[in-house]
């Protein structure tokens, strides 16, 4: 077993791994085939598949609704990912910097900040600010939180890309006569950024997960639409599938781009991308 990387942590199975796997495959896919079988036959069973259950999402004015909890659910990823990238790119470098004053606030929020929940934040936003006299609109209660907690995920992010340049890139910055920052924003930060691109998209994809929050302090995105759609005309599990289907799509479609990127840079996942994975994944609950 070589030492390169996560393909090579592992030997490749033989012939009785094979076969192992193989049916181990095999009886999960008839188990998956069997739980999907009696759902569908308890729905059927409680009416849950009936026509005129699932005929109200082609109506024009439902369409309309769920269209604008989708448009509030972008619009709260894109402003989310908006700041909080430029935020943690900051927060990287100060981890980064050679100055105490800059490295150890840097580190000190990005430590913390990876700790607490995000629904911890939103509920703080929600119920600690207003008990101060500070009341922020809905979309700005959803939003900062999401943007404080994912800024810390993008510096670890940004700081693994950085860790996994050689060293030779910041030395051909400095005998150009570069100094420290210049070279860290001119040479060091945009190759970090091209080499992370495929993790800072997957973060996007939970950047957006994060927007179901919205039902806390009653922001009307996509889920919350649904929820509030589904209790009004008694179509909570048509609702909800609905919606699931939609989150899959996008989800979908910002996964096939991390790969398109990640085929694009003409590298492996390694060194890099494998060390903002385990950025990202600290922060996932």
């Amino acid at each position: 077993m070589t030492a390169g990387g996560d393909d090579d942590l592992f030997d490749p199975p033989g012939p009785r791994g094979r076969r192992r796997i193989a049916v181990a495959t095999t009886v999960s896919l008839a188990v998956l085939i069997l739980l999907s079988a009696g759902v569908v036959y308890q729905f059927a069973v409680h009416g849950q598949l009936d026509p005129d259950k699932w005929s109200l999402f082609i109506q024009p004015p439902v369409l309309r609704y769920l269209l604008d909890g989708l448009w509030a659910t972008v619009q709260v990823t894109l402003i989310s990912a908006a700041l909080a990238l430029p935020f943690g790119a900051l927060l990287a470098l100060g981890r980064l910097s050679r100055t105490r004053l800059l490295r150890w606030p840097s580190t000190a929020y990005v430590e913390v900040l990876r700790a607490v929940p995000l629904l911890l934040l939103v509920y703080a936003f929600l119920l600690g600010l207003p008990s101060t006299g500070m009341r922020m609109p809905l979309f700005w209660q959803l939003v900062c939180p999401i943007v404080l907690t994912n800024a810390a995920v993008f510096a670890e992010i940004f700081r693994a890309g950085v860790r996994a340049l050689p060293r030779g890139q910041t030395e051909a910055a400095y005998a150009l006569g570069l100094g420290y920052w210049p070279a860290m924003r001119l040479v060091v930060l945009p190759q970090a950024i091209r080499q992370t691109a495929p993790s800072l998209v997957s973060q996007l994809v939970r950047l957006l997960k994060d927007s179901t929050l919205g039902y806390v302090v009653s922001f009307l995105e996509l889920l919350n639409s649904a929820k509030v759609l589904g209790e009004y005309n008694h179509t909570i599990v048509q609702s909800f599938l609905v919606v699931a289907l939609v989150y899959v799509l996008v989800n979908s479609a910002l996964a096939a781009a991390a790969g398109r990127l990640e085929r694009r840079t003409g590298r492996p996942r390694g060194a890099a991308s494998a060390r903002a994975s385990r950025a990202t994944d600290a922060n996932t609950p």
